[in-house]
């Protein structure tokens, strides 16, 4: 009976202190939001794919193995997204209102009371003033793991960084990183992203290329050379990067074979990708290899994730790169007819 009382109180003390050992957790509740569910992923290997979190009466909790420290995405009904740093044998709780998720709080670690930090400074704060705010987090915190979720976001992960001045400041605070987290692998992928991103800058030429389409076809740049072409790159669970797939295929049955159309998809599961395309009729090309961020297809175009493109002329060189679609449709209005 001792030895029953003694192992209770272990496992009572145990989950007060975290999660299982090996695992991590979260459990949260919000406000204003009685039923629904949460996409969840990781861009650093917590996990692989994508799973769901339910909520119900306003709770939900969810539990993965977790061998090392990384970052995991909550994508909330809106689309928005909010990141947790996940760490082996720990737990965290997760508080606010569903009607103001940037004023949310996750406490049980301290790298989340970080986040909790930046995120309440940036909250009234301009576009100019969150990038100043990110730079400054970054250099003041250069070991943590925010800080590569600050770069991703804000330095990789971003519209601006296609101006040679912006990948250069990229490039800096990354350097900054790198040498606080020399054996950071994602670190080290944004490194090689900004070189080759600067590869593809206005002007660069169209990268050489091999790949499997959806279907198992062979694909290379050989079949976007000599047209007007656009490569993208979504996912069925980024909202709007499918809403800009679907948009774009309508441009390509429009013009047809005067214009090449090739999607990457960063769904985890090929499957996921064939339903989303089941009534898609025409000839765009696409491309899901299942590696998600890890795709070579990335490093070769220079993106830095989901919802990106860069428009081709006929001669194979960069004449555009993440546009809005009404810029893209005037853009190809101009160039093929």
């Amino acid at each position: 009976m001792k030895r029953l009382i003694y192992i209770f109180t272990l496992t009572l003390v145990l989950v007060a202190c975290g999660s299982r050992s090996g695992y991590f957790s979260l459990e949260g509740r919000l406000l204003n939001l009685n039923q629904g569910e949460f996409y969840v992923y990781s861009p650093d290997g917590v996990f692989d794919g994508v799973d769901t979190i339910k909520v119900e009466g306003g709770r939900f909790a969810f539990e993965t193995p977790c061998k090392e420290s990384g970052t995991i995405m909550i994508v909330f009904p809106n689309f928005s997204e909010q990141p947790v740093f996940a760490e082996p044998g720990k737990s965290v709780s997760i508080k606010g209102d569903a009607s103001h998720l940037k004023e949310i709080e996750i406490d049980g670690t301290a790298e989340n009371k970080l986040m909790n930090g930046f995120r309440q400074q940036i909250s009234k704060a301009s576009p100019p003033e969150v990038l100043k705010y990110a730079e400054q987090f970054v250099r003041h915190n250069p070991r943590s793991a925010v800080s590569v979720y600050i770069l991703r976001k804000y330095f990789i992960n971003t519209n601006l960084a296609y101006e040679s001045k912006d990948l250069d400041k990229a490039e800096q605070l990354v350097g900054i990183v790198y040498k606080a987290q020399p054996k950071n692998g994602q670190v080290a992928r944004m490194a090689r992203y900004i070189r080759s991103a600067k590869n593809g800058m206005i002007g660069a030429k169209l990268p050489s290329f091999t790949a499997k389409d959806i279907d198992d076809g062979s694909v290379s740049d050989a079949r976007l050379k000599g047209r007007v072409a656009l490569v993208f790159t979504w996912a069925n669970w980024n909202y709007d990067s499918r809403n800009m797939r679907n948009r774009l295929s309508r441009l390509k049955e429009d013009y047809g074979d005067r214009f090449a159309l090739m999607g990457i998809s960063l769904d985890a599961a090929k499957d996921d990708c064939k339903r989303t395309l089941r009534n898609d009729s025409t000839s765009t090309i696409t491309i899901c290899d299942q590696m998600m961020f890890e795709s070579p297809l990335l490093d070769a175009f220079g993106f830095g994730g989901v919802g990106e493109n860069i428009l081709f002329n006929a001669q194979g060189r960069v004449i555009e790169r993440n546009m809005k679609y009404e810029d893209i449709e005037s853009k190809l209005k101009t160039l093929l007819n």
